[in-house]
C-alpha cells in the first residue's frame, strides 16, 4: 500500500472549486462600452471552451445578446489586477444576492484592474494587452444548469489565438511552451500559480497536431472574410 494511503472522511463542502485556471471575459455592453469579468468555471476541448456563469450576471446576459467575447487568461503575475475586480460588477443597479456579498457597480472595469484594452479582429470585445493568452470566440449554444435556472453553461468556439512571444514554444507557430506558461490558478476562492512538472508525462509522445479539429479550419476562414 501507498504511504499517501489515507482514511477517507465524508464531508459536505459547500463548493467545489478543486483549482482551475482564472478567466477574464471581455464582453460588450449595451452602450459598446466593454465589460470584464473574472471567473474560473471553463474548460477547453479542441478549439471550443464551456464557461459555467451565473444567469444574471452581466458577462451572461452580454453574451446572449452579443453571442461573442474574448477569453483572457491572465499569468499568476497578475493577480493583483485580477484581484482588484473582485466584489466588483458590470450590473447597475446591482442584484440583490450580490449586494448582499458585498459587490458595487463599476463602469471602467479595465481601469479599475489597471489593465490595457487592445481591439480584437473578429469580434467587438477587446483582448487584455496584459494577459499572455487571449481567445477570440463566439457563443454557439447555451444551455440551463440546475433545476433554479440560476446557471447557464455557454458553448463558445474559438476564432483566433493571440499570445504574448515569451510563451509561444520556439521555432514553431502553433505550440505553447508549458514551462513557459504560468497560469493563475483559482482554488476554494484562493490564486495560486502553477507549480514544475512533477513527472514526465506518457500522454505528451501524442503530436498536438493529432488533435486538431474542423474549429481550426473554420476559424481560419472567418480571418480571411470568409462567411
Amino acid at each position: 500500500m501507498s504511504t499517501l494511503a489515507g482514511t477517507h472522511t465524508l464531508i459536505e463542502p459547500n463548493i467545489l472549486y478543486f483549482g482551475t485556471p482564472v478567466v477574464l471575459i471581455s464582453s460588450a455592453n449595451e452602450d459598446g462600452t466593454p465589460n470584464l469579468a473574472p471567473m474560473s468555471s471553463a474548460f477547453w476541448l479542441g478549439w471550443r471552451a464551456v464557461l459555467g456563469l451565473g444567469a444574471r450576471a452581466k458577462t451572461a446576459q452580454n453574451l446572449l445578446r452579443t453571442r461573442e467575447c474574448v477569453l483572457n487568461l491572465p499569468s499568476d503575475a497578475l493577480a493583483p489586477a485580477v484581484d482588484r475586480l473582485a466584489l466588483t460588477t458590470g450590473s447597475d443597479p446591482v442584484p440583490e444576492r450580490k449586494h448582499a456579498r458585498g459587490y458595487r457597480h463599476v463602469a471602467d472595469k479595465f481601469r479599475r484592474a489597471g489593465l490595457t484594452a487592445v481591439p480584437s479582429e473578429t469580434v467587438a470585445p477587446p483582448r487584455v494587452g496584459e494577459c499572455p493568452v487571449g481567445m477570440e470566440a463566439v457563443v454557439e449554444r447555451h444551455h440551463p444548469v440546475g433545476d433554479d435556472g440560476g446557471i447557464l453553461a455557454f458553448e463558445v468556439r474559438v476564432q483566433r489565438v493571440w499570445v504574448h512571444e515569451g510563451i509561444r514554444m520556439a521555432g514553431t507557430d502553433d505550440r505553447i511552451d508549458p514551462d513557459a506558461w504560468r497560469p493563475l490558478i483559482m482554488s476554494f476562492q484562493k490564486l495560486y500559480g502553477l507549480g514544475p512538472q512533477v513527472h514526465p508525462s506518457t500522454l505528451a509522445r501524442i503530436p498536438e497536431r493529432l488533435y486538431r479539429s474542423a474549429d481550426l479550419e473554420r476559424a481560419r476562414a472567418v480571418q480571411q472574410g470568409q462567411p
